[in-house]
C-alpha cells in the first residue's frame, strides 16, 4: 500500500507539472496575440528559451535555495520514492518558470533578447527562491515570526503572492527602467493606441492559461491524500468572477474580457483552499475590475508602457490575493479558518519588497553593463526581423 500510495503521489504532482508547463504555451500565445505582428516570433522565442534557462537555474541553485534540496548523487539515489522529489522539482520549476513569463509581455516589443535571459538565470536561480523559501519552507524564521505576533502563518497556498505578485512587480521596475515603446506617448500628450494583432491568438493563450490553472491550484497539494475539491470549485467562481467584471467593467471590450478569468484565478491562489466558493467569487470579481481601471490608469494617466498590462493582472491581483485570503479565509466569512489578515497584509508587503528592490537592482545592473533596449531602428523594424532574421508570415515579405 505504501508503495501504491507513493506511486500515486508521483503521478498526481507529474500530471500537475505537466498542466502548468501547458500553461507556458498560454503566456506565448497570450503575448503573441497582444503585441504587433513584427514582434510575434520574439514573443514565442521569448518563453521556450527562457523556460530551458529556468530549467538549468532552478535545477543548480534554485530549488537547493528555496527547499535546502540538490540533485548531486547517483541515479539510484534520486529514484527512491519513485523519485517523487524530481517530480516534485519539476513542479515547482513550472512555477518558479512563471516568473520570467509574467515579465516577458510587460517588456514586449523593445528588451534586448540576450540580456533577458541573464535576468531569467538570475531571477530563477536566486531572487524567486529567496522568498519561496521564506513562505513555503520557513526559511530564516519569518513565518514562526508572523505567527506568533499575529497568531497565523502567512498563507499562500497556489503563489497569489510568490509567483504573481512577485512577477508583477518585478516586472514593473523592469518596465520602468526600459522606459514606453517609441510612439506610444507623444510630446503634445497624445497616447497612440497600439491594437492586439490577433484577439484569436490573444484568447486562446487565455484559454490555454485558464485550464492548466486548476493544475497550477489544484495540484498545489502536492499529494493525493491532501486534495480537495474545495480548490477547483473556488478556482472555477473565482474565473467567472473574473470573466463577468471583465466584460461589464471592460465594456466588452475582448482583451479584457479574456483577462478577466486571468485575473480571477490570480487572486484565488492564496486562499483558494480555505476560502467559500462565494468568498472566491468576490475575490475574482473584484480582481477582474481591479485589473480593468488599473490597466487603463497605467496606461493612460501613468504612462506606463506595460504591454500586456502584467504589472495590474499579477502584480496587483496577485497582491489583492494575498489580503484576500486574510478576509474571505476566516471563519467570519465562510472560510476554514486558521489564516490572519495582519500576516497576510505583511507577507503580501515583503513579497512586493523584495521583488522590487530585486528588479531594480538586476534590471539595473543589466541596462548599465549589457544594455537592456533594442536600438530604435532594430526596434522600428520589429524584434522578429532584427533578432530572429524572420517574421510569423514570411510569404508577405515574398510577394513584397
Amino acid at each position: 500500500m505504501e508503495t501504491l500510495k507513493v506511486s500515486a503521489d508521483v503521478l498526481f504532482v507529474l500530471l500537475g507539472a505537466i498542466m502548468v508547463l501547458a500553461m507556458h504555451a498560454g503566456f506565448a500565445f497570450l503575448e503573441l496575440g497582444t503585441v504587433r505582428r513584427k514582434n510575434q516570433v520574439n514573443a514565442l522565442m521569448k518563453i521556450l528559451v527562457d523556460f530551458s534557462i529556468s530549467t538549468i537555474a532552478y535545477f543548480f541553485v534554485g530549488y537547493t535555495l528555496a527547499y535546502g534540496v540538490n540533485f548531486f548523487a547517483g541515479a539510484e539515489a534520486l529514484a527512491a520514492k519513485g523519485g517523487y522529489e524530481l517530480v516534485k522539482f519539476f513542479f515547482l520549476l513550472t512555477f518558479a518558470a512563471a516568473i520570467p513569463a509574467i515579465i516577458s509581455g510587460g517588456i514586449a516589443e523593445r528588451f534586448k533578447f540576450h540580456p533577458q535571459l541573464v535576468a531569467t538565470l538570475m531571477l530563477v536561480g536566486f531572487l524567486y527562491p529567496f522568498f519561496e523559501g521564506i513562505a513555503w519552507n520557513q526559511a530564516y524564521g519569518i513565518q514562526g515570526f508572523l505567527k506568533g505576533h499575529f497568531g497565523a502563518e502567512f498563507h499562500d497556498f497556489a503563489g497569489s503572492v510568490v509567483v504573481h505578485a512577485m512577477g508583477g512587480w518585478i516586472a514593473l521596475a523592469a518596465v520602468l527602467l526600459l522606459g514606453p515603446r517609441m510612439g506610444r506617448y507623444t510630446k503634445d500628450g497624445r497616447v497612440l493606441a497600439f491594437p492586439p494583432s490577433s484577439i484569436p491568438f490573444l484568447a486562446l493563450g487565455a484559454w490555454v492559461l485558464t485550464v492548466g490553472w486548476f493544475g497550477f491550484n489544484v495540484m498545489s497539494a502536492q499529494t493525493l491524500d491532501r486534495i480537495t475539491g474545495l480548490v477547483a470549485a473556488n478556482s472555477l467562481m473565482a474565473m467567472a468572477g473574473g470573466t463577468i467584471a471583465g466584460l461589464v467593467v471592460g465594456r466588452n471590450d475582448p482583451g479584457f474580457v479574456h483577462n478577466g478569468p486571468l485575473a480571477g484565478l490570480v487572486a484565488v491562489c492564496a486562499g483558494s483552499d480555505v476560502m467559500h466558493p462565494l468568498g472566491a467569487l468576490a475575490t475574482g470579481a473584484v480582481a477582474g475590475g481591479l485589473f480593468v481601471i488599473m490597466f487603463n490608469a497605467t496606461q493612460n494617466r501613468l504612462r506606463i508602457d506595460d504591454v500586456l498590462g502584467v504589472w495590474p493582472l499579477h502584480g496587483l491581483c496577485g497582491a489583492w490575493g494575498g489580503i484576500a485570503c486574510g478576509i474571505f479565509g476566516s471563519k467570519a466569512l465562510g472560510g476554514l479558518g486558521g489564516v490572519s489578515l495582519a500576516s497576510q497584509v505583511a507577507g503580501t508587503a515583503l513579497g512586493i519588497a523584495i521583488a522590487l528592490a530585486g528588479g531594480f537592482a538586476i534590471y539595473g545592473a543589466l541596462r548599465k553593463t549589457m544594455g537592456i533596449r533594442l536600438d530604435p531602428e532594430e526596434e522600428f523594424e520589429g524584434a522578429d526581423l532584427s533578432i530572429h532574421r524572420i517574421t510569423a508570415t514570411p510569404e508577405r515579405e515574398e510577394r513584397a
